[in-house]
């Protein structure tokens, strides 16, 4: 009797282990390096998802950004991520040269959010005022193949540079950048990221900044939809003192099909419900609208994310 006892109670434990192990659920938040905005905001979002999703174990991860966030995902390794349009649209098509061999189907857009900047912020001793000034200069253009590193060749090509131009070109995060740019060890970074971006705040203090101009005429030789013209305002760092003419790319959050509709359509839904703490973590937050979210997904909505904004009267 009492091995038999012990073997039903050994059984009883199994299947409730079992059971909790299938219950669980994990969210893992897809971010960029920590000295730019995707990190503060995947944080703020994967605090709004544990509070409607409490079952579920949300993390953070930090990445190389856009173009890893969306390979990561098509693997099942990641279940939102944060990336560009202009890589989304290239992951979803396969564009090789943007490092995806093969097309990324099992994307899915969970909402758009708010504009990436193209900064191109120059030490004011390196004499650097216009992009012609870059040729032979020391430049940082972010990781290799993150979105910001795309957004660099897009737009250096559109006013006639090349890598080649160069005397210098580090492949490096936005912290790691601007530590060199301290260093006197470049002349200028270029990063893809929301206004007041904290690694450029921080040169920012340290150094005097140049804030280069991307004329409208180098935009439109792009020739992408997805690059559109923006303006860095005055103030948004130590020094600048002008509103400054630049591109911006619309941010998208992006999941996979293999996540559930009723988990997309809280996370979805917990976003624009806690818009006041996601702009506690980064102003760039004031940014993200309802009206835009199902807005022009270059991969298709998930259907949880569909279903939210049907329920908002945003999608008929």
């Amino acid at each position: 009797m009492s091995k038999l006892l012990r073997t039903l109670l050994l059984s009883a434990v199994m299947a409730a282990g079992s059971a909790t192990t299938q219950a669980a659920e994990f969210i893992n938040v897809l971010t960029g390096g920590t000295g730019g905005v995707y990190y503060p905001m995947g944080v703020a979002l994967s605090q709004t998802y544990g509070k409607v999703l409490p079952g579920a174990k949300v993390s953070v991860q930090v990445t190389k950004a856009s173009a890893e966030n969306l390979n990561l995902l098509q693997a099942g390794r990641g279940e939102v991520g944060f990336t560009l349009g202009d890589a989304l649209s290239d992951a979803w098509k396969g564009r090789e040269e943007s490092g995806f061999k093969t097309p990324l189907k099992k994307l899915r857009t969970l909402a758009a959010i708010y504009p990436n900047y193209i900064q191109i912020v120059a030490s004011a001793d390196s004499g650097i005022k216009t992009l012609a000034d870059l040729k032979g200069k020391r430049i940082s253009v972010g990781a290799p193949k993150s979105g910001t590193e795309l957004n660099a060749r897009a737009v250096l090509k559109a006013a006639g540079l090349s890598y080649q131009d160069f005397a210098k070109v580090e492949y490096l995060p936005f912290g790691e950048s601007v530590e060199l740019m301290k260093n006197r060890q470049l002349d200028v970074t270029l990063q893809s990221a929301g206004l007041g971006v904290s690694a450029l705040r921080d040169l920012a203090t340290a150094q005097k900044i140049v804030v280069v101009p991307v004329p409208v005429d180098v935009i439109e030789r792009i020739g992408d939809p997805a690059y559109q013209p923006g303006v860095v305002p005055a103030k948004t760092y130590d020094g600048q003192n002008a509103d400054v003419p630049t591109v911006k790319i619309q941010n998208f959050l992006v999941t996979h099909e293999g996540v559930s509709a009723d988990t997309v359509y809280a996370m979805t839904k917990s976003m624009y419900e806690s818009l006041d703490h996601l702009v506690a973590a980064h102003a760039v937050a004031k940014s993200i609208q309802k009206e835009n979210g199902p807005l022009d997904p270059p991969a298709p909505l998930h259907p949880g994310a569909e279903r939210y904004f049907r329920e908002a009267g945003l999608l008929k």
